[in-house]
């Protein structure tokens, strides 16, 4: 696990100008646009306008190359005062990924300085109806044609579908093969066939759309495979959520200090029994439960975003931690928010409401949390032969025939 957590300038100078659009655009109106289930333009434009799109892009592609732990801070900011809209500029960073991580120097060249500049919106499109966890069972199919590829089939919960300029679509090029079997593929908005169908009628981050995209033969150029080799899509997608995930997990500690801030100043002017009720020890012990995890989860998500920007080896396994263990903090002290809020924390007209709406699907998307343990577990087994020194504490076992349990011999 990295020990040298350190904020350039640069990540601190992008974090404090999160921190100002999102108490002068993105809070003052998020009941607002949750209500109607609008995106947020202003404070996207105010984010392209500070550069904040910048930040997951280098520099050659006109990004500032500010790594993912200046992603983390800048998302956490922004989901602090909104969840929805965390996500709303975080997953230009998901879409954006494959071909950063994937793309030639001429799709590269091609798509990010537009996206760099905030001119153009990116999604991601893996998961369809019966292909969410397991990512290897798509069945969007891209058949070659000549010089083109022609998708057919339906993703389904695009975030940011319909908003998006730019679709990083997952599909299948080779269903005879195992190992390469998907490719990665940029569908660009306006391509003949390509189209935003169902959206979504969501219980929280409502300020960001979630949709259906449906392709029906769409032709695009083979110019437009990510990497230039068909196979290679599951290997990107893999290698995006180790990269995203961090974002995910600091949009969670957003969200948890959003509620927890709430609690917080509701706790110390709510009075009962002729004090505040953060006076009552039981409350006390909430609030103070509330910050130390998500304190816990903060530190955890830069460990995680330090270990992804250095390519560790241990990338991966902190990468599913920090989303799994940020995501469920960020759940628990919404409820625990809601609670110390009482009835009023039940009514829409308070703001708490939101966030506990806004919290449960950080448990889920981009890998649900019972996915992350399992990838964690995985790479536990793989780290055992870092512990051969402890066997010689731990006595042997073999199988006797009670029932199958091992008997200590």
């Amino acid at each position: 696990m990295p020990n040298d957590i350190s904020f350039s300038p640069l990540c601190n100078e992008l974090a404090d100008k999160a921190r100002a659009i999102a108490q002068t655009h993105v809070l003052p109106n998020a009941a607002k646009y949750d209500r109607l289930q609008e995106y947020n333009w202003d404070a996207a434009r105010a984010c392209a306008a500070a550069g904040l799109f910048r930040t997951f892009i280098q520099p050659e592609y006109g990004g500032l190359g500010a790594g993912i732990l200046a992603l983390a801070r800048v998302t956490e900011e922004l989901a602090r005062a909104d969840s929805g809209f965390g996500v709303a500029f975080a997953v230009n960073a998901l879409g954006s990924f494959p071909i950063i991580v994937g793309g030639t120097e001429e799709q590269k060249q091609r798509w990010l300085p537009s996206v760099a500049r905030g001119e153009k919106m990116v999604a991601f499109c893996l998961s369809e109806k019966f292909a969410g966890s397991d990512a290897q069972g798509l069945s969007v199919r891209a058949v070659e044609d000549g010089d083109d590829y022609v998708i057919c089939g339906e993703k389904k919960w695009t975030t940011n579908g319909g908003v998006a300029d730019i679709y990083s679509v997952f599909c299948v090029t080779d269903p005879n093969s195992k190992s390469r079997r998907i490719s990665a593929i940029v569908v660009e908005k306006g391509t003949p066939g390509f189209s935003i169908q169902k959206v979504e009628n969501k219980m929280g981050i409502r300020t960001v759309p979630v949709v259906e995209t449906h392709f029906d033969h769409v032709r695009v150029p083979k110019a437009n495979l990510i990497g230039g080799r068909p196979g290679y899509g599951f290997k990107h997608a893999m290698m995006t959520l180790d990269l995203a995930r961090p974002g995910v997990a600091a949009q969670a500690v957003g969200a948890a200090q959003g509620a927890l801030d709430l609690a917080n100043v509701y706790a110390n002017r709510r009075q009962q029994f002729g004090v505040p009720i953060s006076n009552h020890q039981l409350v006390a012990k909430m609030l103070a439960d509330m910050a130390m995890k998500t304190e816990a989860a903060r530190w955890l998500v830069y460990a995680a975003a330090v270990a992804a920007e250095k390519g560790s080896a241990d990338t991966s396994k902190m990468a599913a931690m920090a989303k799994c263990f940020a995501t469920d903090v960020a759940m628990e002290v919404a409820t625990e928010a809601v609670q110390v809020f009482g009835g009023y924390g039940f009514m829409e007209d308070y703001p708490v409401a939101k966030c506990f709406r806004d919290a449960k699907i950080l448990q889920i998307y981009e890998g649900t949390n019972q996915i992350q343990r399992i990838v964690i577990a995985r790479h536990m087994v793989k780290e055992l032969g870092a512990l051969e020194h402890l066997k010689q504490y731990i006595p042997t076992e073999t199988q006797k025939d009670y029932g199958g349990a091992p008997v200590a011999t």
